[in-house]
């Protein structure tokens, strides 16, 4: 009996979505976290009867004819890049990004992955890194007797340095941008790399060629929306018990169906 593999497929998708909404729950306070969406299409159909053609000589053609679906699959789990909220901090390494862009955070291994997550810190050498140790690209040091740090909108960094009563340009902070977001693959701790789906890095100084500003003593918040997640959960509850519904119900029709044979 088909309905069994069939609302197999269904609950295994609903599984999935599950699945997902709970990571995006899970991260409702991570900083610079993008909610995922689960997407499903629906697998081969089976032809009981051919639409378009005559089934018999010198009949009428067949205006729709019977296609039996076989279920649904998941197809991708895309991150949602909308802006999250903003809220004020009292670090001057907090620098929220306001519309497109990504920070580009050199690995351990020398490649680059890009991150929204904006909470940076200094390591024991000066340098602006991530609360894992990796560094801010491009590289710039802060001095052990600079004080007043501030960072444009434009990305550029400026200290206090020692006596000094005028700022000094510390460095220039770029970011990158590409054509498809929703191609950069999440690798953990706020992380993405490049991949062909996503296209090379187009990089720029913040708030110019269309690129996001950056804003001091901000940190970007999840853009997860608690009341639109526990209404998909619901929904997606719901969905699973009626695919599980389905199972009971061909279970039992088939139960009648062995009970006549004997």
């Amino acid at each position: 009996m088909r309905a069994l593999a069939i609302a197999a497929t269904g609950m295994d998708a609903q599984q999935t979505n599950l699945e997902v909404i709970a990571n995006n729950i899970a991260n409702i306070n991570t900083t610079g976290y993008k909610r995922s969406r689960a997407e499903f299409s629906d697998l081969l159909y089976q032809t009981e009867r051919a639409k378009g053609i005559s089934n018999r000589p010198n009949q009428a053609v067949v205006p729709e004819g019977a296609n039996i679906g076989l279920g649904v699959q998941t197809v991708a789990v895309r991150n949602i890049q909308v802006q999250g909220q903003l809220s004020q901090t009292q670090n001057d390494l907090d620098v929220a990004l306001v519309g497109r862009g990504w920070f580009q955070i050199q690995m351990p291994d020398g490649t680059t992955a890009y991150t929204r997550a904006d909470s940076f810190n200094r390591s024991d050498t000066g340098q602006i890194v991530t609360p894992d140790g990796n560094v801010l690209q491009p590289g710039i040091t802060i001095p052990s007797n600079a004080s007043s740090v501030t960072i444009s909108q434009s990305g550029q960094v400026a200290a206090i340095i020692g006596t000094n009563t005028t700022p000094t340009v510390l460095g220039q902070l770029q970011i990158a941008n590409f054509v498809n977001e929703a191609g950069l693959q999440p690798m953990g701790s706020n992380l993405f790399t490049q991949t062909p789906a996503s296209g090379d890095p187009v990089v720029s100084d913040p708030n110019q060629n269309g690129f996001g500003y950056m804003k001091q003593f901000y940190l970007e918040s999840s853009n997860v929306d608690p009341v639109k997640e526990i209404t998909d959960l619901i929904t997606a509850q719901r969905a699973y018990e009626m695919n599980s519904k389905v199972i009971t119900t061909a279970d039992e029709m088939a139960q009648i169906v062995s009970k006549n044979l004997k």
